[in-house]
């Protein structure tokens, strides 16, 4: 169990990290190598944007997850 736990947050970590970074800063990001330059006509986000905002959202909250289940096992042991 708590090889799993440092394993998945170890993973998620790592994820999370390149995820922040693909993100567009004030000058432009690496999100505009994987097309993050073209803007959209109906809103003021790119669909990779947009995607890449999910991923993120997504990544964090299995992280968050992650971080309680850890913290409920050292709790128990």
């Amino acid at each position: 169990m708590k090889l799993g736990l440092d394993i998945g947050l170890l993973i998620t970590s790592v994820l999370l990290v390149v995820l922040v970074l693909l993100h567009r800063g004030k000058g432009g990001g690496l999100s505009s190598l994987f097309g993050g330059g073209v803007q959209s006509s109906l809103s003021g986000s790119s669909v990779v944007e947009r995607n890449l905002d999910r991923m993120t959202i997504f990544v964090g909250i299995i992280w968050v997850i992650l971080i309680v289940g850890y913290g409920f096992y050292l709790k128990v042991h």
